[in-house]
């Protein structure tokens, strides 16, 4: 590590974050925290155990009724805050976010400018939480409907955009007058841990966010989620853990907001301006070494275009210089850890053994750290798992279709349904797909849509509820109507 990644993991805390408090694991116990390109432990921080997420569940409980009573111009003055001084500390920001989980530095900084625009955003919709007044239709009352806030939260981020995911949950919650628990990825928890000594030093009181980091997570969240106290669970992450943790939430009966995964389809059809199309793709699929829900998966491109559209996104990919990112010109991480790697070696030796045509990658090249080969296939079978399965790697299968029809088909054959991505120059059917897509987003000739503006989430396995926008303050939200009787 260079002179500046020590002194900048020397300002992280490795501490939880109860009541205000940086405090070490009940048990003493701590956890490792590596660098995904070369492997080496970077730093250990506490562990938390069961006692450590009571405590700061009780932390939370404690702090919420003067935290709703705030004013909601105080509570966006403090985000306000938090944005300005994640702008001016940008550059640590990035470099923590590359060390722990491995995007290079411009990613990083991209994922800084994301991420902060949601403290902004939400800091403005504080003082716009509304209600309404008026007669009711037999004028014998008036109705008085009001929002509150739900009350404790408890937010699991995933690992993949650690600064985003967290600010995307906690700027809400707290711009409607939640407090929170926050238990960010076992693999990447330092960017969490150093935001929310930001937020200390903006002046957020304490018990309004609380973080543990641990290494048994689901022993540790279950008893959170079984509090009877605890009025909101967000989470980010697998389809598969989503639906444990929403039958948990099913006992308490909790507003739940779930972004689970993803199996986006990339439609290119034969009308497509196809460098438009390689653009779109370039950031669709390898934005973030592949490791995005909103990661295109299946290509689905029109015959008469297939071939060249390949020849070009793999003429592009060979421009990739792949190494850690802090180094100077690396534009392709790592992925988060050997399994992944080992899980997106999987799927493309399980299409080449199928029948598809490899047109560039396909290993993992020499030395340390778990690095994978952007890779390309062509001539997919439809029965390969990469056109199954979330991937979450940079691998690229192209399948083909003749018919609109059939594309569409083709795009909704999934039981996911988080975004979609299609490419053509005709307006009318680009309309078409938007209304045929089963999906919660839609890029029409981009590979880019999210925005702090934008309701983020999906339709089907992909999840439940929407972050960002105007939805995403209602998610922390509840209707409460009075009557007033006619005098």
């Amino acid at each position: 590590m260079s002179e500046n990644e020590v002194a900048l993991l020397a300002k992280v805390p490795t501490g939880l974050y109860i009541g205000g408090e940086w405090r070490e694991s009940s048990t003493g116990k701590t956890l490792p925290v590596y660098d995904p390109a070369t492997g080496v432990e970077l730093i250990r921080i506490a562990d938390a155990s069961v006692e450590d997420g009571a405590a700061a569940m009780d932390a939370a409980v404690a702090a919420q009724e003067s935290w709703a009573a705030t004013a909601p111009r105080v509570r966006g003055e403090i985000l306000r805050r938090a944005f300005d001084l994640l702008q001016e500390r940008k550059e640590e920001f990035a470099l923590l976010m590359t060390i722990e989980m491995g995007k290079p530095l411009a990613e990083a900084r991209g994922e800084v400018g994301y991420g902060g625009e949601f403290l902004r955003w939400f800091s403005e919709e504080a003082v716009r939480i509304s209600g309404r007044y008026g007669q009711n239709p037999e004028g014998t009352g008036h109705m008085i409907v009001t929002q509150r806030p739900v009350g404790p939260c408890f937010l699991i981020t995933p690992w993949n955009f650690p600064l985003a995911m967290a600010t995307r949950k906690i700027a809400p919650a707290l711009a409607a007058g939640c407090t929170v628990v926050v238990k960010p990825a076992e693999l990447t928890p330092l960017t969490t841990l150093f935001f929310v000594k930001l937020l200390e030093e903006v002046g957020l009181p304490a018990g309004v966010v609380n973080v543990i980091t641990t290494s048994t997570s689901s022993t540790v969240s279950a008893p959170i989620i079984a509090d009877p106290r605890l009025r909101k669970l967000s989470f980010t992450g697998s389809t598969a853990v989503g639906q444990r943790l929403l039958a948990q939430a099913a006992q308490g009966v909790l507003r739940t907001s779930m972004e689970l995964g993803g199996n986006a389809p990339f439609v290119v059809f034969d009308d497509a301006d196809l460098d438009t199309a390689v653009d779109g793709a370039m950031l669709a699929k390898f934005r973030n070494t592949g490791q995005a829900c909103t990661a295109a998966n299946r290509f689905i491109v029109h015959e008469s275009i297939a071939a060249e559209f390949g020849r070009r996104l793999t003429a592009r990919v060979a421009e990739f210089s792949i190494g850690r990112g802090t180094d100077d010109g690396v534009t392709f991480g790592p992925l988060v850890n050997e399994a992944a790697v080992e899980s997106t070696d999987a799927m493309v030796k399980d299409a080449l053994e199928r029948g598809a045509q490899l047109l560039i990658g396909g290993a993992r090249p020499e030395g340390p750290g778990s690095f994978y080969q952007p890779t390309v296939l062509t001539n997919v079978p439809a029965e390969s798992r990469l056109l199954q399965e979330e991937i979450f790697g940079p691998l690229v299968g192209i399948t083909t279709f003749q018919s609109e029809d059939e594309a569409v088909r083709l795009a909704n054959a999934t039981e996911y349904g988080l975004i979609g991505y299609v490419f053509t120059t005709d307006l009318a059917r680009g309309q078409r797909m938007i209304d045929r897509l089963d999906t919660g987003m839609m890029g029409l000739n981009t590979g880019l849509v999210s925005n702090a503006a934008a309701p983020f989430g999906g339709v089907k396995q992909s999840g439940l509820g929407r972050e960002g926008s105007l939805e995403g303050i209602h998610e922390y939200l509840s209707t409460k109507y009075t009557l007033i009787p006619a005098s």
